[in-house]
C-alpha cells in the first residue's frame, strides 16, 4: 500500500474507532401514545449519531411513581407538561432542559369503518356496550377523554360503560381486542408509517380539553449523559420534527 493511502486507511479506521468510543446509551421514559413515532425516530437517531436510545413505553403518571422510586430513566417524554415541571421542581428533573416535543391530537376511534362519525354523533346514540378510555389519573389522554365527556354533557350517562386501561396503548387495545366498541386514544395511534390505518374516528376538537402539551425533560440521572444531550437536541431537528408530523402531532 502507497504511503499517502496507508495514511489515509489509517485516519478513518481511526476516526471510526473514535466514533464508536464516544457512542453511548440513553434510557427513555416514552409517553405510551408517542410509541411509533419514538420508534423512527430512535432508529434514525442511532444512524445519525452513533448513539442509542433505549426505549420504556407506558403511562406518563406511573414513569413518575417510579422515576420518584429510583427507576434509572434518564430522558422523560411525557404526556403532558405538568409532569416534567413538577420533577423539575422537585429536584428530579434538570432546570432549563425541558420543551415542548409535540402537540397531541385526541380522537374516538373504532376499526368498525362507518361507526364513528366526524362529529362524535355516536356516543349520543346508545349503539355501543362500552367505550374505552386511558387512566385519567394516569394518562393525559385519558384526562382529556373525561373533559371531553363532560364538555358534551355525556361525562354520567356514559360511566357505566367506560372500560379503562392503565395506559392509552391499553385504551386501543380493548377496542381492538373487541372488549370496546370504540375509544378515546392518541390520533397518532391509528398510523401506521405515517399513514392513517383503516376503521372511523372523530377528531374531538381542542375546545373539549386542555391542550395536550407533551413535553420532554433530561432526568437527574441523564445530565452528564452525552446521549441525552443528543437525543435532546436530535428531537428538535428538521428530521425529528417530520416524523412526528406525519403521525399527527403539532409542533
Amino acid at each position: 500500500m502507497k504511503p499517502v493511502l496507508r495514511t489515509l486507511a489509517l485516519s478513518v479506521s481511526l476516526a471510526g474507532a473514535s466514533f464508536v468510543a464516544q457512542a453511548d446509551e440513553v434510557s427513555v421514559a416514552v409517553a405510551a401514545n408517542f410509541t411509533a413515532p419514538m420508534q423512527r425516530i430512535a432508529a434514525d437517531f442511532e444512524k445519525a449519531t452513533g448513539h442509542k436510545a433505549q426505549l420504556v413505553f407506558g403511562s406518563t403518571g406511573k414513569f413518575y411513581a417510579q422515576i420518584k422510586s429510583g427507576a434509572p430513566f434518564q430522558v422523560l417524554l411525557a404526556a403532558d407538561d405538568e409532569t416534567p415541571a413538577r420533577l423539575v421542581k422537585e429536584g428530579d428533573g434538570v432546570a432549563g432542559s425541558q420543551f415542548t416535543y409535540a402537540i397531541g391530537k385526541l380522537v374516538l376511534w373504532s376499526p368498525k369503518p362507518g361507526f364513528v362519525d366526524d362529529k362524535g354523533e355516536v356516543l349520543k346514540s346508545g349503539r355501543f356496550e362500552h367505550l374505552s378510555i386511558a387512566n385519567p389519573k394516569l394518562a393525559p389522554y385519558g384526562l382529556a377523554a373525561v373533559e371531553t365527556l363532560k364538555a358534551l354533557g355525556l361525562a354520567d350517562a356514559l360511566q357505566p360503560k367506560l372500560v379503562t386501561g392503565e395506559s392509552i396503548t391499553q385504551a386501543q387495545q380493548f377496542v381492538v381486542s373487541g372488549n370496546a366498541e370504540l375509544g378515546f386514544i392518541a390520533f397518532a395511534q391509528i398510523h401506521k408509517d405515517g399513514k392513517l390505518i383503516d376503521g372511523s374516528y372523530w377528531l374531538v376538537p381542542g375546545r373539549f380539553h386542555t391542550p395536550i402539551r407533551q413535553d420532554a425533560v433530561v432526568l437527574d440521572k441523564g445530565k452528564a449523559s452525552a446521549a441525552a444531550a443528543a437525543l435532546m437536541g436530535y428531537l428538535k431537528s428538521p428530521a425529528a420534527v417530520a416524523v412526528i408530523r406525519a403521525y399527527g402531532y403539532e409542533r
